[in-house]
């Protein structure tokens, strides 16, 4: 099988890997980087668990090349959180209990940065729009809704919708 060197950042990290290039980014961020909260479910990018933000917009890593993503920035859920506190959306899936089985829960987080990178403070229904490429089977979708609309209501005078460092332990080298 051919493959590629490329060059990339993966949560502030920047990195060289030589990869296949018939390998797509989700499983190249899977397996080659240990970086499993970008699920895998569909294949098809229909359920979206795979979402991660290529360049500050929501992509489905399913559906593209790893050697694609050369040069690029990408942000995965492992890449929310600081060293000592969650991600404001994180927290707030927790304390809406916004999750159930947590599958859809990494591409939730990841499309929901990117709605309140482009509006601080959505309303219910555009929220729901903007998840719709994001399926989830266990909540309904009503607490996912309401943890996002609590962080954008806090949104004031916060910075909800930066990504926070990782360590290089994160990342298999």
């Amino acid at each position: 099988m051919s493959t590629r060197t490329i060059t990339l950042t993966v949560n502030d990290q920047t990195l060289t890997r030589e990869v296949p290039v018939r390998k797509t980014l989700a499983d190249f961020l899977r397996e080659d980087l240990g970086l499993t909260g970008t699920h895998v479910g569909c294949e098809l990018g229909q359920c979206g668990a795979c979402t991660v933000l290529l360049n500050g917009d929501p992509v489905k890593s399913c559906l593209l090349f790893a050697v694609q993503a050369e040069g690029s920035q990408i942000v995965t859920v492992e890449g929310l959180a600081g060293k000592d506190a969650l991600h404001p959306l994180q927290q707030a899936f927790h304390d809406h209990h916004a999750l159930q089985c947590g599958f859809c829960t990494p591409g939730m987080l990841l499309a929901a940065v990117d709605l309140l990178s482009r509006n601080p403070a959505p309303k219910a229904d555009e929220i729901r729009r903007h998840l719709s490429g994001n399926l989830c089977r266990c909540t309904g979708y009503v607490n996912i809704v309401k943890a996002i609309e609590a962080v954008g209501a806090g949104a004031a005078g916060t910075d909800t919708v930066s990504t926070g460092a990782v360590g290089a332990g994160n990342i298999q080298k």
